[in-house]
């Protein structure tokens, strides 16, 4: 296992397994570039941090399921299902913030973290919004 993978397989952990956000700070670089389907880019360790913060109190003890799992050179891929109970508070990216709903959410992604001395320097999340969304119950009934 090389370097990529460890540090991914690490944050995997860090944001599920055992939520631990002074371990996601430290895995990634001070100036680390994300891009993630609800908010984005950002830019920044803090940036990052806060966006995981968000996650892991909407939906404390999720479960990450690998369903695949690569690494070439200094980038680590997954495939995998994250999971559980949204029953945190959900800060959107326009300032406000949902109540839990208390639904359960499953929904399919892939993250991509490319590693440089040890840490991400620029990491990648791709999932269906829409999906997750409507998994809330944040969707209209009708179609738009």
């Amino acid at each position: 296992m090389g370097e990529a993978r460890e540090v991914m397989d690490r944050l995997t952990d860090a944001v599920t397994t055992h939520p631990d956000l002074e371990v996601v700070a430290d895995l990634y670089a001070e100036d680390a570039v994300a891009f993630t389907p609800d908010e984005g880019e950002l830019r920044g360790r803090d940036a990052i941090v806060a966006y995981w913060r968000t996650m892991t109190e909407a939906v404390p003890g999720a479960t990450y399921r690998t369903l695949h799992s690569y690494e070439a050179g200094d980038t680590a891929i997954d495939e995998g299902v994250y999971s559980g109970r949204n029953t945190g508070p959900l800060e959107l990216p326009n300032g406000e913030t949902l109540p839990p709903t208390q639904r359960e959410v499953r929904i399919r992604g892939v993250d991509i973290a490319t590693v440089k001395d040890g840490r991400i320097v620029d990491y990648r999340l791709y999932f269906d919004e829409m999906d997750f969304l409507g998994q809330l119950g944040l969707l209209p009934d009708e179609p738009f």
